[in-house]
């Protein structure tokens, strides 16, 4: 990945930032400092946030925490938890199946992004697009989050 631009937020920018990962992940950013890093060849940017790679915005101006954001900060909603069977798979960015989930968040609506994360120690292993409510992820068979980005692909691998 290759950095095309990078520039500072307006204050404007980073108040929809904050309520928008607010909103969907329960964590207010602590930062002082929030740049935009466009990367040329890719579909979304970074949000460096004190000069951490904390969030993903997407071409359609979407944002969500990344893996890294959302280790550091760790978020109380949108969460879906898979058991250790699931890890290996959903570390090396396959979808997440219903056999694996042990729990999902009430609240997610199909469509939301999710951060899923590991039953053990809660780390965060990829986030996701769920492709139905929270209350149906809990099952015997069936895809129910699209992985879009997971622990050591090139967004993980990313720095500045």
């Amino acid at each position: 990945m290759q950095v095309k631009s990078r520039h500072h937020l307006r204050a404007d920018e980073i108040d929809d930032l904050e309520a928008t990962i607010a909103a969907g992940t329960g964590v207010d950013l602590p930062g002082d400092t929030y740049e935009m890093v466009d990367l040329g060849d890719e579909s979304f940017g970074v949000v460096l946030v004190d000069g951490n790679p904390d969030v993903v915005r997407f071409g359609d101006g979407e944002a969500f925490l990344t893996v890294r954001g959302a280790n550091r900060h760790e978020p109380t909603r949108g969460i879906v938890t898979v058991d250790a069977g699931a890890i290996s798979f959903v570390s090396d960015g396959a979808d997440v199946m219903r056999p694996g989930i042990v729990e999902a968040d009430a609240e997610i609506g199909a469509g939301d992004l999710v951060t899923i994360a590991e039953e053990t120690h809660g780390k965060t292993l990829a986030i996701g697009r769920a492709l139905v409510d929270g209350p149906e992820m809990v099952g015997n068979s069936g895809k129910v989050v699209e992985s879009i980005h997971h622990v050591g692909d090139d967004l993980f691998q990313f720095a500045v």
